[in-house]
């Protein structure tokens, strides 16, 4: 295939919406900053590239909040107590008595989007941040790519919540991504769903011939199994060694990665002798990390491990550095094991802020940090946090009629703390 030629074109596509603030990517940290601008009187638009909002726990099937799941603001309160509605999500423990709460990712997926239909955010499905028109540090309309074909928003404040920040990306500011040296990542993992079989059903899956079989358990990727509702069992791959940000790595893991899984599937089937019968696997591979925004402050290793404070904390971390080597699918960590541990940390408001950028925050995994501080502030209840800052921020901005430079972090973080957000230490 010929590579590295190209083509330029030009055309004209409809501004078809305009609103105070566009999020662009849907996952947790995109569904809190909606969640929180429209709680603001904003008028917000939310754009998602797959069926349903929730990201990673969704269609990713990570149906687990790690970390403390407790005081982490009114989006996530909101999200939390529509799951136990449902019954649907496990009683709450504190961190670090449970470093995890079990949720039904299905029931998750819908539970989000009519939070979002009942706060007036319209949700735009199946549809992709495709360019950006930016000028002196203002993006000004972001081109949309759906079902209808090239269409842009246009708005006063962006969130980007990609998790690959590809809204800065896109727009020219400067990001990072990987370990300093080679760029490795940290490893995916994909999630796929089995069910305990009745008597009658056929045990072993995979017929002779399509993949090579794993023999022992040393061969076997890092694996880990959880119980997923009646008879069912959540199963968790590590798949290292690829690149979130580009188009033919991401498709390289994809690949792998189901691969990997139809070996897992047939080891535990016929070797270990599970009843086990495939149900299904997650639509996408599970990214831990992509590309990272390079921000007015970079958090790092540091920071977290003293338990840093900040004038201008929106969020607070607690969870272990969970990072995992990218160059191998074992169970092995960057740091040893007593070096895991942290405490209570700040995230500023900084670290939203990409570098040159005027009216663009980003939340979530793609903010500004260090790779091993990523590995802990990248769980779902950090994210909601920081996108529940970010919502709050942008719709201030617009009322205010202002960059987010001139926003008062004060007044930001005064918003978050009264809207059940726990950011002191």
């Amino acid at each position: 295939m010929k590579k590295h030629s190209t083509v330029a074109w030009h055309r004209e596509i409809p501004v078809r919406y305009e609103c105070d603030v566009a999020v662009i990517g849907g996952g947790i940290a995109g569904t809190s900053a909606a969640l929180a601008a429209a709680r603001s009187g904003a008028r917000v638009l939310i754009v998602e590239q797959f069926g349903v909002v929730g990201g990673n726990a969704t269609v990713g099937g990570v149906a687990a909040f790690c970390g403390e799941t407790g005081g982490q603001g009114e989006a996530f309160d909101a999200i939390v107590e529509a799951l136990e509605s449902f019954k649907a999500i496990e009683p709450y423990r504190p961190y670090p008595e449970a470093d995890n709460r079990i949720f039904d990712h299905e029931i998750l997926a819908f539970v989000l989007q009519e939070l979002l239909l009942r706060r007036g955010v319209h949700m735009l499905l199946h549809t992709q941040i495709a360019d950006v028109r930016e000028s002196g540090g203002r993006v000004t309309e972001c081109i949309l790519s759906g079902p209808s074909g090239p269409e842009a928003v246009r708005a006063n404040q962006f969130i980007d919540c990609t998790g690959e920040a590809k809204l800065v990306h896109l727009a020219g500011f400067e990001t990072v991504q990987g370990r300093p040296g080679d760029g490795l990542q940290l490893p995916m993992s994909l999630m796929f769903f089995v069910r305990d079989a009745n008597e009658k059903d056929i045990r072993v899956q995979v017929p002779d011939g399509w993949i090579e079989p794993i023999r022992n358990d040393d061969a076997l990727p890092m694996t880990t199994i959880w119980p997923n509702g009646p008879r069912g069992r959540a199963i968790k791959i590590k798949i290292p060694k690829f690149d979130a940000g580009d188009t033919e790595s991401l498709t390289a893991a994809e690949i792998q990665a189901r691969r990997r899984m139809m070996q897992v599937l047939d080891y535990y089937q016929r070797v270990k002798k599970e009843p086990w019968l495939f149900d299904h696997c997650s639509p996408r591979i599970g990214i831990r990390e992509g590309r990272r925004i390079a921000g007015e402050y970079t958090l790092t290793l540091e920071d977290v491990r003293a338990g840093r404070t900040f004038d201008d904390a929106i969020a607070r971390g607690v969870y272990f550095l969970d990072g995992h080597k990218p160059d191998d699918d074992k169970r092995t960590y960057i740091l040893s094991k007593d070096d895991l541990k942290v405490p209570p940390y700040q995230i500023p408001f900084r670290c939203l802020l990409p570098i040159n950028s005027e009216n663009v925050l980003a939340a979530g995994r793609c903010m500004s940090a260090e790779q091993l501080t990523l590995s802990s502030a990248r769980v779902m209840t950090t994210c909601s946090m920081m996108g529940q800052a970010a919502g709050i921020a942008a719709a201030l901005a617009v009322k205010r009629n202002c960059t987010l430079r001139a926003l008062e972090y004060s007044d930001i973080r005064k918003t978050a703390c009264g809207r059940n957000a726990i950011i002191d230490l």
